[in-house]
């Protein structure tokens, strides 16, 4: 049974759903210091991120056990944050890949996961907690709940103007989130101001040909795009593709060679890596299959920036060592232009 029994909560504690905070009336039976308002919610939160996580939060929400010594406490806090600064990162980057495989729905609970840890370690007007209000917003706009959307934008904003130490980084992702929702919105004009300021913020920080500065010059390209400014749209297209090109050829150079020195020195096979998180080889394959179906869509006049978007992907695909789906874009390209 996981229905919460009232007489067994403690005198004025509040037990709180993990996913909308209402008061809760189940308990996971698995680490028992879970609780949600009903089985939506817990089916939910499991599907999306309590499944991966079940076992983690027991020491975290649970008593201290007694130590013997000052030192031995301050060991033992010591290694409870490191515990709830790895599920911090580890929330997020699920959240992130959720986003970029366009299932917002499941980005939600981890989403909120990583904004309570990040409380928890950071405290409540922390410029750390705005990349997790950013997820959230990102979500929101997803399932079309806008204003949901700028409420999180509001609170992130207003975080990072009370804040000296806000990174480029941090203003880049506020800046391209705040363009995503003016577009949702159809101000592309604002929408314009705000991914400019992106690219300008990802530049500061990563330089110009990075790959976390390619998000900025894609979401622009969609606006030309859809404002039928063609021109526009195409050259940003192409510097998403070359950024893109450069950071695979460069990473399979380095493997290549790494792959021969492992043969020569230990006799066995070294294995691929594209060098990203889950969350970046989800948006690289998101980026790279919109830029392909637009290149797909006007590919009797620029056949051979059809085959270059082929080619990158299917590096990613060999890199990640998903095989399958590597052969099948170079069928295609050869059933194509056949």
């Amino acid at each position: 049974m996981n229905v919460i029994y009232p007489l067994a909560v403690p005198k004025g504690r509040r037990l709180c759903c993990e996913v909308c905070e209402a008061s809760a009336e189940r308990v996971c039976t698995a680490c028992t210091v879970t609780y949600y308002c009903g089985v939506v919610h817990q089916r939910a939160d499991w599907r999306s991120i309590h499944e991966k996580i079940c076992q983690l939060l027991i020491p975290l929400r649970t008593s201290m056990p007694f130590y013997n010594s000052e030192e031995e406490r301050q060991h033992g806090l010591h290694q409870l944050q490191q515990r709830q600064k790895h599920l911090i990162e580890f929330c997020y980057t699920v959240a992130q890949k959720y986003l970029f495989e366009g299932k917002h729905e499941d980005a939600v609970p981890a989403a909120l996961h990583s904004l309570r840890f990040r409380m928890n370690v950071h405290g409540l007007s922390s410029v750390e907690l705005v990349p997790a209000y950013l997820l959230l917003a990102e979500a929101s706009l997803g399932l079309g709940h806008i204003v949901q959307a700028e409420e999180y934008l509001s609170q992130a904003q207003w975080t990072v103007l009370k804040s000296t130490e806000c990174s480029y980084a941090t203003h880049s992702l506020l800046h391209r989130n705040l363009g995503l929702l003016c577009m949702a919105k159809e101000n592309y004009e604002e929408a314009r101001y705000h991914l400019a300021n992106d690219i300008y913020f990802a530049s500061c920080a990563f330089g110009t040909e990075d790959i976390r500065t390619s998000g900025g010059y894609f979401h622009l390209a969609n606006i030309f795009y859809g404002l039928n400014k063609l021109d526009l749209a195409d050259t940003l297209y192409t510097k998403v593709s070359e950024i893109w090109n450069k950071y695979l050829n460069d990473h399979y150079q380095v493997l290549s060679q790494a792959r021969i020195q492992q043969i020569d020195l230990l006799g066995k096979r070294f294995e691929a890596d594209t060098g990203l998180d889950e969350a970046q080889e989800a948006e690289a394959i998101r980026i790279l299959t919109s830029v392909l179906n637009i290149r797909e869509s006007t590919s009797d006049k620029a056949p051979r920036k059809t085959i270059f978007v082929l080619k990158i992907l299917v590096m990613l695909y060999y890199l990640m060592m998903n095989y399958s789906k590597a052969s099948f874009p170079r069928k295609a390209a050869c059933l194509k232009w056949r």
